[in-house]
């Protein structure tokens, strides 16, 4: 085990690791009997959803029931003066 191991979901560190273990491509310019940190992480794939649902399409999915501009300005009122009492 190295001196020091830190590791959570997308980030690895590891301290005092031996050059002489990196890949070859990773060693180029450092001395081959040194010690370095590695330190890994993970990219983020963020892709695209396939389709992005317009506010027409949410609009239509949505359920009963359904209240009109006064009715809604109605209940607001109401909590509001139960508030008051």
């Amino acid at each position: 085990m190295f001196a020091r191991e830190a590791m959570n979901m997308n980030k690895i560190v590891r301290e005092h690791y031996p050059v002489s273990k990196l890949p070859e491509d990773l060693r180029q310019g450092i001395d081959p009997d040194g010690k370095v940190t590695v330190t890994v992480v993970a990219e983020v794939n963020e892709a695209r959803p396939e389709h992005v649902a317009t506010l027409e399409e949410i609009f239509a999915r949505r359920r009963p029931p359904y209240r009109s501009v006064e009715e809604i300005d109605a209940a607001i009122r109401a909590e509001r003066d139960a508030w008051d009492r």
